[in-house]
């Protein structure tokens, strides 16, 4: 990465934007200087600089919550950065994941989803079990009821597809979804569980990725 032609603030700072490398999520949003982004490249770890304190301050330090960067990419003036980065622990000094967990404003009509909001739902649904709740229902009925649906739902997910009905194998792939969901909930199996799975079987041909970055 070539620091030089990088453009820092009149304060020589640069705002750097960290990312979860697993569920995309922003975590937070911070302040690098010259030495807090060769700090961080040379040791692979997050490392800021506090504008209040007025001194450099590496993540995790004193908490262990650490933060071990995956990349670095700089947007088209570059003059701001986005970090991807494998966290350890929380990323916000209030213990929540993200320091972004206020939500201020939904657009009229629009309904936002998440598959993190829903495993929260249906995790919710087993610690705090709710009347006339389904999702509740699965789980009071246990393990052999919840592995009969998804294999229910496969089947369904198969004949729809057999049919090449677009319309019905998204729906028989929405119910199958929300059934492993259900399972997985059941077992403690967490989406980073399967996220990082998957990107372990995602080969990346990093010197290629160098030589465009050049």
């Amino acid at each position: 990465m070539d620091i030089e032609r990088l453009k820092f603030d009149d304060k020589g700072l640069i705002p750097a934007i960290v990312q979860d490398y697993y569920s995309k999520e922003v975590l937070t949003v911070a302040y690098m200087n010259k030495e807090a982004l060769e700090i961080t490249m040379k040791e692979g770890r997050t490392c800021f600089f506090s504008r209040s304190r007025n001194e450099l301050w590496r993540k995790g330090e004193t908490s262990g919550n650490t933060q071990t960067v995956v990349t670095i990419k700089s947007d088209c003036d570059y003059d701001a950065l986005v970090i991807e980065v494998i966290k350890k622990g929380p990323a916000c000094h209030t213990g929540a994941e993200s320091c972004f967990f206020n939500l201020e404003y939904i657009g009229e009509d629009q309904t936002p989803f998440s598959y993190k909001d829903l495993y929260e739902m249906i995790e919710g649904r087993k610690t705090n079990p709710k009347e006339g709740s389904y999702t509740t229902y699965l789980f009071d009925k246990g393990m052999d009821k919840i592995l009969k649906k998804v294999g229910e739902e496969s089947t369904e997910v198969i004949i729809a597809g057999a049919k090449n009905d677009k319309e019905e194998t998204v729906y028989e792939i929405a119910d199958l979804a929300y059934h492993i969901m259900v399972m997985m909930v059941e077992q403690g199996i967490s989406l980073d569980d399967v996220t990082k799975e998957l990107s372990k079987r995602h080969v990346i041909d990093h010197k290629v990725k160098q030589e465009r970055m050049k």
